[in-house]
């Protein structure tokens, strides 16, 4: 670890003392975003209770915030261009506490769904530019190693948000589910002010036109997702139509913009294309076998509920132990042998799970469970090393909000086909064999760059040794 806040010669980035400050300001901001959605999970049946509502309705509590969230990754990464990313980060948190004490203090829920809306918002703010902030405060010889660092920060969030918030509702009520991430995120602000790099922001007007049909249309999609458990109806058409056509007007709209909110010039680079595309495919396989192994555990082998979230743990944790050092090997070999080897493993592992009998034993789950977290965590860091080291430094920002969308899209699209295939009537060892294709369509696009990764390696070594001299 102490290799990360090291100087050498030559270093661009944050020296090393801010260095630290810095990234524990991102470490709490993206711990406090990515757990408090997975804390809240949890509580839905208490709030359902309390408000005196229906299930179909609390679940929108989690619900509103994703589709708040998902619609403003792309807003934020743009707008963080002109405004600088600075800026944006401590809004985005500043946002995320105002509207975390108001759900706090709900006691209806319209009021409850209108302060999620707003903290999925500030959500967005800090998810949508983290990695590219990484990429300002690490030198470029350490862009895996900090990667692999935000991989950890993000598994620790998911593996601790339902442990911890098992422990709060079990001593006090919902509320201080959202209480709970404040004073955090208030230090978060603290270091965030003194400690991350004040960049100029960009001359030029914001593309207005496109913030609104990129809202549309990831709006639209996650609406359509959510709108029907699965079930295509009416309302769901209507919210995948809307999405298609918004879709459709904001690329026409991105080819003639002065100031594009995402730059379509990117996707010209094919390391770029192929690592948004293999994270994409990725995380529709890690989001299928999440829900999918909830209904194979409890309905299929007759798990409890705790015991359901205990046989998940090692998803997880094995992310946090493989990741960071996944990140470090990045940086000085080929990310793309790295990323489709994970992968490998990966599909290994939903392969293993999807031919589990009904009788197997909690041994037999946790080491197929394991070797899904090895994989997932081998190919996260080296691919968001070559998705982010792929494009100029100033697209960076512009890189990072498409890296955010492509990660929630992905997940969702995950759940959504679990959902369709269990209304179709599918065994959920089928819907497992789904992930099994998307995580295989992921390895092609992976291995689709191995030399255009190797000679970006090579590039880099000439210029490292060029500056050391």
């Amino acid at each position: 670890m102490s290799r990360l806040f090291s100087n050498r010669p030559g270093d661009d980035g944050l020296p090393g003392s801010e260095r630290r400050l810095a990234v524990l300001a991102l470490v709490l901001g993206t711990t406090m975003s990515v757990m408090d959605n997975s804390m809240v999970n949890l509580a839905l049946p208490s709030i359902a209770a309390d408000l005196g509502v229906t299930s179909a309705e609390a679940v929108w509590v989690t619900n509103l915030f994703q589709v708040a969230c998902a619609a403003f990754l792309l807003v934020f990464a743009a707008l963080s261009e002109i405004v600088g990313r600075r800026r944006i980060y401590l809004g985005g948190l500043a946002l995320f506490v105002i509207a975390a004490l108001g759900c706090a203090l709900s006691r209806s829920l319209e009021t409850l769904l209108a302060f999620r809306a707003l903290q999925g918002v500030g959500a967005a703010a800090t998810l949508s530019i983290g990695p590219s902030l990484y990429r300002a405060i690490f030198p470029s010889r350490l862009l895996g190693s900090a990667l692999g660092l935000s991989s950890l920060v993000v598994g620790v969030g998911y593996a601790a948000g339902p442990a911890l918030g098992g422990a709060i509702l079990s001593v006090t009520g919902w509320p201080w589910l959202f209480a709970f991430p404040v004073l955090p995120a208030l230090g978060a602000i603290a270091l965030a002010w003194r400690a991350l790099p004040v960049e100029p922001g960009r001359r030029g007007g914001f593309d207005g036109w496109g913030a609104l049909l990129a809202m549309f249309t990831l709006a639209g999609f996650f609406m359509a997702l959510d709108g029907n458990g699965g079930v295509p109806g009416a309302a769901t058409l209507v919210w995948l139509a809307l999405s298609l056509i918004a879709g459709a007007a904001f690329l026409a709209r991105q080819r003639r913009a002065p100031y594009p909110l995402m730059a379509l010039s990117m996707f010209a680079e094919r390391r770029f294309s192929l690592a948004v595309s293999a994270q994409g495919l990725a995380f529709v396989g890690q989001g299928l076998a999440f829900v999918a192994l909830s209904f194979l555990y409890q309905q299929e082998m007759g798990f409890s509920l705790l015991e359901t979230a205990w046989l998940f743990t090692p998803w997880p944790l094995t992310i946090m132990v493989a990741g960071p050092l996944a990140g470090r090997l990045a940086d000085r070999f080929n990310p793309s042998l790295l990323s489709s080897a994970g992968l490998v493993l990966l599909l290994s592992g939903l392969a293993s799970l999807a031919l589990l009998d009904a009788d197997a034993s909690v041994t037999d789950c946790l080491w197929r469970t394991a070797l899904c977290g090895l994989g997932f965590g081998c190919f996260q860091p080296p691919n968001n090393r070559e998705l982010m080291g792929s494009v100029p430094a100033e697209k960076s920002a512009n890189a990072s909000g498409v890296m955010s969308t492509t990660r929630t899209v992905g997940q969702s699209l995950g759940v959504a086909l679990v959902g369709a295939g269990l209304a179709a009537g599918a065994p959920v060892q089928m819907t497992l064999w789904g992930g099994v294709l998307a995580t295989g369509l992921s390895l092609l696009a992976s291995l689709g760059r191995v030399s255009l990764a190797g000679e970006a390696l090579r590039a880099r070594r000439r210029a490292a040794a060029e500056r050391v001299q």
